[in-house]
């Protein structure tokens, strides 16, 4: 787990700049783009497997969003069936349990916050699931990530409405150490 762990980090490092994938043009274009790193947003039971094999033969780390793949429940067998059937690196996910026993099954894994108030600002610093990285929606908020920066000490991954440049600096000068997007004109700055 720990090659795996130091892997990620440095894929991170050599390119912050993560390709979130909505659709199979995005994965197309992710595949030949210069992003270490997928996230696959969309897919279903049926095809998750073959789409995490493309990224991966590409040589992209891969993520897998438990959540949004459709025909996945919210319960600890969801990472279960990721594990044992796909090719995925890690899991995303808001549900504490997923990520705690991804965790247990040797998976990297990112649990997704969406900032919305001082409550769920909180609920961050709360989080028990000990992730190998936070993942915060929206990413455009950088006094926000900068406040986290000095409280969370696992890497911090901003996503959600960034649109340009400016955005992805923004982001990243505030402290985290990646940004995940769909915008695919980013997945090569």
């Amino acid at each position: 787990m720990a090659s795996r762990q130091s892997a990620f980090i440095e894929a991170i490092q050599d390119a912050p700049v993560i390709a979130a994938l909505k659709s199979d043009h995005g994965l197309e274009k992710a595949l030949r783009s210069d992003c270490t790193t997928v996230f696959f947003l969309y897919g279903t039971i049926l095809n998750i497997a073959s789409l995490a094999r493309q990224a991966k033969d590409a040589g992209k780390l891969v993520f897998i969003h438990a959540d949004l793949i459709e025909g996945m429940t919210a319960k600890d067998i969801c990472a279960d069936f990721i594990a044992q059937n796909t090719v995925a690196d890690g899991i995303i996910s808001t549900r504490p349990n997923i990520i705690r026993h991804a965790k247990e099954l040797g998976l990297l894994t990112i649990q997704r916050f969406f900032l919305l108030d001082s409550l769920s600002f909180d609920n961050v610093l709360r989080q028990s699931s000990n992730a190998d990285a936070v993942d915060l929606l929206p990413g455009t908020q950088p006094r926000v990530i900068e406040r986290l920066s000095h409280k969370v000490r696992q890497p911090m991954i901003a996503s959600g409405l960034l649109t340009d440049k400016q955005d992805v600096v923004a982001a990243l000068s505030a402290g985290a150490q990646a940004v995940s997007t769909t915008c695919t004109e980013l997945w090569d700055i």
